[in-house]
Formats: C-alpha cells, sequence, structure tokens
C-alpha cells in the first residue's frame, strides 16, 4: 500500500475517533442479526415463518432493499471523502468542510440503529433478528455483504434456493422470456457471496425441506437452535404468501 494511502486511512481513523459520537444501544450488542438471501417466489416467505417460530427470533419480510440506499449513501461519503483528504482538516471556507471527517464507525452505528428501530424492530425478548429480502445488488454483492456485517456485526446468511423451473413458472416469472437465465445467475451471485462468507452462510433448498421437513434439521444445527419436526410441518401447513 502506498504511504499516503496508509497516512490517509490513519487520519480518518484519528478524525473519526475524534468526532465525539454517542456509543450504539447498549440492547444492540447483545442481539444476533440473520438475514435470507434469495429471488422471488422462491418459497422464501414459507422460511421467514418458520425461522419465526424459534423462540427469540424476528425475521421480518421484505424492504425494498432499504439498507442498499443506506450502502449508496455511505459509499458516496467515503468517496468524497478519501478524494478530499489531505494531510491538514479541510478549513471553514473549503466548500467540502467537514467530509474529510465522515466517519464509518459512528455512520454503521447510526444505520444499525436506525434499521433496528424502524423496519426491523426487535422485540423485548428478541435473541437474533433480521430480514428476508429478494432484491439484492446484481453488481458489487461482496462489498454489499461487507458492509452489511459491518452495519451488523457478525451477522449470518441464509441462501434460500428453489428448482428454477418451477420459480420461472411462477406468477412472478412466467412472462419474463429470460427468466431462466436471470434466475440462474442470481442464484450463482448468492452462491459465490456464500463462498466467501464460510461458516457464516448455509444454503437451504426449498424442494428438499418441503418434500422431507426433516433436511432442515442441519440448518437448526447451524443456528444453533432446538429443532421441532413437528412444529416445522405445522408451520409449513400454513399458507405463507400473497
Amino acid at each position: 500500500m502506498r504511504v499516503a494511502e496508509q497516512l490517509g486511512r490513519q487520519l480518518v481513523k484519528l478524525r473519526s475517533g475524534a468526532a465525539g459520537h454517542g456509543q450504539p444501544d447498549a440492547g444492540q450488542d447483545e442481539l444476533q442479526y440473520l438475514f435470507v438471501m434469495t429471488y422471488g417466489r422462491s418459497g422464501s416467505t414459507l422460511l421467514q415463518g418458520i425461522l419465526n417460530t424459534i423462540p427469540g427470533y424476528v425475521i421480518r419480510g421484505e424492504n425494498r432493499g432499504l439498507m442498499g440506499d443506506l450502502y449508496k449513501f455511505h459509499n458516496r461519503a467515503v468517496k468524497d471523502r478519501q478524494d478530499r483528504l489531505r494531510a491538514e482538516p479541510i478549513p471553514v471556507t473549503h466548500p467540502w468542510y467537514g467530509i474529510d471527517g465522515y466517519p464509518d464507525q459512528a455512520a454503521f452505528e447510526s444505520m444499525r440503529a436506525l434499521a433496528l428501530n424502524t423496519f426491523i424492530r426487535p422485540e423485548p425478548d428478541s435473541r437474533v433478528v433480521g430480514y428476508k429480502e429478494i432484491r439484492w445488488p446484481v453488481k458489487g454483492l461482496p462489498d454489499f455483504v461487507e458492509f452489511l456485517r459491518n452495519v451488523f456485526p457478525g451477522a449470518r446468511f441464509l441462501i434460500n434456493t428453489r428448482s428454477h423451473e418451477a420459480v420461472s413458472q411462477s406468477k412472478w416469472w412466467v412472462n419474463e422470456p429470460d427468466a431462466l437465465e436471470r434466475i440462474a445467475a442470481a442464484e450463482n451471485r448468492y452462491l459465490a457471496a456464500a463462498d466467501l462468507l464460510g461458516p457464516d452462510a448455509f444454503r437451504v433448498h426449498y424442494d428438499d425441506y418441503t418434500s422431507d421437513p426433516e433436511s432442515l434439521r442441519s440448518m437448526y444445527a447451524w443456528l444453533g437452535e432446538e429443532f421441532d419436526v413437528d412444529l416445522v410441518r405445522a408451520t409449513m401447513a400454513q399458507r405463507h404468501s400473497y
């Protein structure tokens, strides 16, 4: 790494630390985070329902990629900071006064608080919270996942897949001539991101667990939770979708 880049990063760290921003809420430190990564009509709403039967779990539904908007906000601020970073703080007479002090860690903490207080909303007894989403970046997915793990420390990801043929025949996809290609491309992106996450990602397949609920036992083991196959079957008996 070039000396200028090393100095720049050190400046950012020092200025961020001197900013005097408040500490994250103590209750947030006790939460664990779980996100379901999938594509439309994969059966992920059923998986969401199954996860929410686990005591202490609050896995919300889709939010149209709200964290993606915060990701763009953060990236723009970081780029402007880096483009204008210098040895001395930007003076008050400069058009970009203050952007060099944009604090990464304070931003992550504030974004976490915003998400938790608005669309995730843990319950008083929540242990694991998150959401399932079908809208993930087509480009730069690994970078977005890294951003999420900065906002939600220790976050883990469930990749939910389904037969491409079955998905492509659903109302969501049936009029899309390139449905199979798009579904396959999305799944490949998700599995590639999961490979980078290692043990912090786990794949489940809708066709497997709907035909044999026992196949979810390994997911529960990965989560570190007790597996109740009767409760899973009862949940599957309920309609989960539109």
